[in-house]
Formats: structure tokens, C-alpha cells, sequence
């Protein structure tokens, strides 16, 4: 699994994105361990009027546990990945919440935990947790003979189409995959030795470089999107300007802006509309395909869980009925025989908890490959708009080339024609 762990405060911000269920579709909380409150929103807010009795501003620790794409893990090996986080991280025994989402077919957990220690009232250290869960990541993937992703092998450096959670959020809100915008730039990059040639480069789809207002280097897009030049490249400030020289030499950000806008034209404008009422309309039947899905899986759901607890309710019974009451009782409690009941209870407790979770873990596996085969409907559509919106950035590139050059022509004719007009007469 990968893990990726951070430090915070924000208790009901944090409550409110991980009971999220709009954008995800199924939502479980699978543990409250060490809360008075039964509820996710009620632990945190626990967690915090704790922590108003110290100095500590970062009172919870997020960690996200996120199997490879085409594993699907059990309730059981996302508590048992919690277990040793919290043991290498020093987090033994302080409170925590697990919680289950599942999202286009795929589905990953969330464990929160309260850095306070009730006893001392100070908040736990945690030093070198990126390191520590890299390293607990790398065991997880090798246990479960999962194949490691580029970034936590040994035998290599950083993938890099490894991209952070900014770069994604910029990417979504272009419909774009950050992986794609990436490789634009790393591609751009390598086919490129100056400034120039970078330019012309990024300019072939549809980027245009430009200087920034807060960074050296940026580029633009035909949408006003600003990209950071040396983040999207994968290198450092320092490369970037061995290779490119100054910025003062480019244009301001703003200049380029507006040129960018005033060589849009409404006619070029209405046809990147048209492309996205398109594609609205072409992934309009698969999302009502999917929330169809997810209602039916949900509504399964909860019939199994009233089930088993009807079952549960029915086998306490019988349990308790075991025991015998009155002076019969007295006497079995004397001989050790309620003792020997009270055994056979806890042992068939347990064979039930396993029971009813690997229920509930067949029942996820079938609803989950549904739902991938769906998903891959959707990325099949997703890809084709994908090329579709590449296609047509590129047309918009060249109309704007085509433009640009007409009003460079324009420029020097005017200026052989005024050079021209003051040649003096032999």
C-alpha cells in the first residue's frame, strides 16, 4: 500500500472530506477506538477540545492507505497496516478512527489518529514518519506480492510521473491527467536546449512560456492556466535557468495573457465549448450507469449489515441462554462449569466477527469487479476525450500561430513600405 501520512489540525474540515460520499461511492466507518463519541464528526471534535489544553496546533495524524489498482484488500489487512503504522510511529494506544472509501472501483482507507497524550497532555513527536512509512509501505507491497511502483524501489530513483496533490487539483480542474501535463513538459524539456527551443516546443501543444509574477518561469495555456515550469519539468530552479538564461528576458505573464486572450477568438472559444457539451453529453449515460450501480450496492449493503445484525441479535440469545439462572447458576459458577460456557462463548464471538467480516469482504470483491468493469467504460471514454481535447488544443495552436505570423508579416510590410517612403532620390 501506498501510505502518505501528514500532520493537522482542522478536526470537522477533515470530518467533512472523509464522510464525503459524493464523491466517493461507498463511505464505511470501520473503527472508533478510544472516543467517547460514536460518530466520526464527534471523535474529532473529542480530539480537538482535548487539545485546547496544550500548545499544539497539529493535533491529529492523517494517513492514507492506498492498495495498487488492481489489489482489493480486506478490512482486516487495512487494520492490521494501521496496527504497525501506529507502532513505528510511537502512536500505540492513542485514540483513532479507520475509515473505508471506495471510489471508481478501487478502494483505499483512512486512519486518523489524536496526537495527545490524555496523560501527560503534550503532543507525541514523530520524527522521520515520511521515511518510516515509506519503509513500512515497501514491506506492505512485498508481504502481499504486490509489485512495487518505481518510487519505493530500491534498485531505482523517484518515478517521475509522481505528482503531488496540487499538481493534481490543477490538473482535474483542466479535465486533464496530471501524468499527461507532465510528460508534455519532461518531453518539451528533453527536445529543448535554450529558451527558444523550449518555447517552440511548448508552444506545439499549446503552452506558452512566459515570466512570472512570483516565479522565474511559467507557462500558459489556451485557458489562462499557469504552470510552474521547473515543477512540471521535474528539475530544479537552478537547471532551469542554466538552460534557459534569464527570465527578465521573456515576457511578463501578464503581457503574454493577454495576448493569449486577444488571439482567442469567439470562434475558437465556441468550439472548445462545443467539445465539452459533447463530452457532458457522451459521459452523461455512464454516470447515471454508475449512480445506479452504486445505489444497488449501497441498498445490498445495508441489507446484509441488517441481516447480520438480526443473525448477531439471535446468537447472543442463544448464548445467554447457556447459562443457567437461579441456584442451578450459583451451582455452575462454584463447579467451574459457567466458566467452561463463558469459553465457548468468546471462541464462537470471535468465529462470528471473522465470519461476518469475510461476508462483508465477498460482498465488496463482487460489487468492486462490477464496478470495474464499468470504470473501464469510463476510462475508455475518458481517454478518447483526452485525445479529443489534445486534438483540438492543437488545431487552436496553430490558428493562433497562423494568426501571429499574418501579424508579423503585416508588421514588416508596413515597415519596408514606411523604409521605403524616406529612401532619399539618387
Amino acid at each position: 500500500m501506498i501510505l502518505k501520512g501528514s500532520q493537522r489540525g482542522g478536526a470537522r474540515q477533515l470530518s467533512l472530506h472523509l464522510l464525503n460520499d459524493r464523491d466517493n461511492d461507498h463511505v464505511a466507518v470501520q473503527e472508533l477506538r478510544g472516543f467517547i463519541a460514536r460518530d466520526l464528526d464527534g471523535a474529532l471534535a473529542e480530539s480537538y477540545a482535548i487539545s485546547k489544553g496544550t500548545k499544539c496546533r497539529q493535533f491529529m495524524f492523517s494517513l492514507s492507505l492506498s492498495p495498487p489498482i488492481d489489489a482489493i484488500a480486506g478490512e482486516d489487512d487495512f487494520r492490521r497496516a494501521a496496527d504497525e503504522a501506529e507502532k513505528r510511529l510511537g502512536l500505540e494506544g492513542q485514540p483513532r478512527a479507520i475509515i473505508l472509501h471506495e471510489k471508481e472501483g478501487r478502494r483505499h482507507a483512512h486512519v486518523v489518529w489524536s496526537r495527545i497524550n490524555p496523560a501527560t497532555m503534550t503532543a507525541i513527536n514523530l520524527p522521520h514518519f515520511k521515511r518510516k512509512l515509506n519503509d513500512l509501505a515497501r514491506e506492505l507491497y512485498l508481504d502481499h506480492e504486490w509489485a512495487l511502483p518505481e518510487g519505493l524501489r530500491r534498485d531505482g530513483g523517484k518515478s517521475p510521473l509522481n505528482f503531488t496533490l496540487a499538481e493534481w487539483q490543477q490538473a482535474r480542474r483542466l479535465h486533464l491527467d496530471p501524468r499527461e501535463i507532465k510528460q508534455t513538459f519532461q518531453e518539451a524539456w528533453q527536445r529543448s536546449d535554450d529558451a527558444r527551443s523550449f518555447a517552440a516546443a511548448l508552444r506545439e501543444r499549446g503552452y506558452f512560456l512566459a515570466q512570472g509574477d512570483r516565479r522565474g518561469f511559467v507557462a500558459l495555456d489556451v485557458n489562462g492556466e499557469v504552470f510552474a515550469v521547473g515543477r512540471w519539468c521535474g528539475v530544479r530552479t537552478k537547471e532551469v535557468r542554466n538552460r534557459l538564461g534569464d527570465e527578465n528576458a521573456l515576457r511578463p505573464l501578464a503581457d503574454v495573457r493577454a495576448q493569449v486572450k486577444a488571439l482567442v477568438s469567439e470562434r475558437l472559444q465556441s468550439f472548445i465549448d462545443d467539445v465539452n457539451e459533447r463530452h457532458q453529453g457522451e459521459a452523461r449515460p455512464l454516470s447515471e450507469d454508475r449512480g445506479r450501480m452504486v445505489r444497488a450496492h449501497q441498498a445490498e449493503r445495508q441489507s446484509m449489515l441488517q441481516k447480520q445484525q438480526e443473525r448477531w441479535q439471535h446468537e447472543e440469545q442463544a448464548r445467554s441462554q447457556r447459562f443457567t439462572k437461579g441456584l442451578r447458576g450459583l451451582w455452575d459458577r462454584l463447579t467451574g462449569t459457567a466458566a467452561g460456557v463463558r469459553k465457548q462463548n468468546e471462541a464462537e464471538i470471535w468465529r462470528c466477527v471473522v465470519r461476518d467480516r469475510d461476508q462483508r469482504d465477498n460482498l465488496v470483491v463482487t460489487q468492486m469487479a462490477e464496478r470495474q468493469e464499468l470504470q473501464k467504460k469510463i476510462e475508455a471514454l475518458r481517454r478518447r476525450h483526452s485525445q479529443n481535447r489534445r486534438i483540438l488544443a492543437r488545431e487552436i495552436t496553430r490558428s493562433l500561430q497562423r494568426i501571429e505570423q499574418h501579424s508579423e508579416q503585416e508588421t514588416r510590410t508596413r515597415k519596408r513600405q514606411r523604409d521605403h517612403t524616406f529612401l532619399p532620390p539618387r
